[in-house]
C-alpha cells in the first residue's frame, strides 16, 4: 500500500528533481543575516534549504520524520564539513528543548498536514519554540483553480537526466482534488528510458497534500499567536494575487498567550 512516506524513501531522486529550485534560500538567506542563535528548518529533507543557511555561517538544527531524507543530508552536510544537528522528529509533536529567533518551513511542506488537529499543533509547536517577537515564515502553494482541478488523467510533468546513469525519467502525474476535506491526491509515475529510449522500470509513489486558502492561513495564524507582518505571491515578494502560484508569510510572534 503507497504512504505519503513512499515519495521520500529516496532522497537522491528527491534531490535530482528539486534540488535546483533556490528561490526560497534566497530569500531566508536575506532573512537570516539579521538574526542570532539556532535556525530551525522544520521538514527540512535534504537539507536544500538548511545547507546554504550553515555555508552562510549560521547555526540550524533540521528537524524532518523521514529517516531516509535526514540521513542524506547529514551525507552531504558531512562533505561540505559543516556541522548541522539533524533531527529526526514529527513536527507536530516538536520537542527540541531550545528556542529560535527564526523558524521556517518551506518546499510546500505545510500541505503534508492533512488535517485541522495537525495544523494546529504543528503551529503551537512553532509557537513554543520561537522566541518573543521572534520570525515565522511558511511558504505554501496558491489554490488555484488550475492547480485543483481534477485531471483524473495521467499528464506529464518533467525529464532529467540522471547524474550517474545517463538515462533520462520522465516524470508524470495523475491527481485529483477532494473538495470536501481540501487534499489534493497526486500518484506519480517517474519512467527511466535508457540510451535507446527504451522504458526500462517505473516507479509510482503516493502524495496527499492539504490545501489552506489565503483567508483560512490567516485565521490560522493569528489566533496561534502570530502576527502576519507581510505576505507575498512568491519568493521575489510579489503581491499575492489571482494569478500567484505561491503563499508567502511572515510572521512574528506575539507576546500574548495563543487561543488554544
Amino acid at each position: 500500500m503507497l504512504t505519503n512516506l513512499d515519495e521520500y524513501n529516496n532522497p537522491v531522486l528527491y534531490d535530482d528533481e528539486n534540488e535546483q529550485y533556490t528561490e526560497d534560500v534566497a530569500f531566508l538567506l536575506i532573512e537570516a543575516a539579521n538574526k542570532s542563535g539556532i535556525i530551525l528548518d522544520l521538514a527540512c529533507g535534504t537539507g536544500r534549504a538548511t545547507i546554504p543557511l550553515a555555508e552562510a555561517g549560521h547555526s540550524l538544527i533540521g528537524v524532518d520524520i523521514h529517516s531516509p531524507m535526514l540521513q542524506e543530508a547529514q551525507k552531504k552536510a558531512e562533505a561540505l564539513k559543516l556541522s548541522v544537528k539533524w533531527v529526526e522528529q514529527d513536527c507536530t509533536k516538536l520537542d527540541l528543548k531550545v528556542k529560535s529567533d527564526f523558524i521556517y518551513i518551506v518546499g510546500n511542506s505545510f500541505h503534508h498536514f492533512l488535517t485541522n488537529d495537525e495544523q494546529h499543533s504543528f503551529l503551537h509547536c512553532v509557537y513554543t519554540h520561537l522566541n518573543d517577537d521572534g520570525t515565522f515564515i511558511v511558504g505554501i502553494r496558491f489554490p488555484s483553480i488550475e492547480e485543483l482541478t481534477s485531471t483524473e488523467a495521467e499528464e506529464y510533468w518533467k525529464s532529467y537526466q540522471d547524474s550517474d546513469t545517463g538515462f533520462m525519467t520522465d516524470v508524470y502525474i495523475d491527481s485529483y482534488y477532494d473538495a470536501i476535506k481540501q487534499i489534493q491526491h497526486n500518484l506519480t509515475t517517474r519512467k527511466i528510458r535508457d540510451y535507446d529510449k527504451t522504458i526500462i522500470n517505473e516507479i509510482t509513489t503516493k502524495i496527499d497534500l492539504r490545501y489552506t486558502f489565503p483567508q483560512e492561513m490567516e485565521h490560522l495564524l493569528t489566533p496561534s499567536g502570530f502576527m502576519i507582518t507581510n505576505v507575498y505571491g512568491d519568493w521575489k515578494k510579489s503581491a499575492l494575487t489571482n494569478q500567484s502560484t505561491q503563499m508567502i508569510y511572515v510572521c512574528k510572534k506575539q507576546r500574548v498567550h495563543p487561543i488554544s
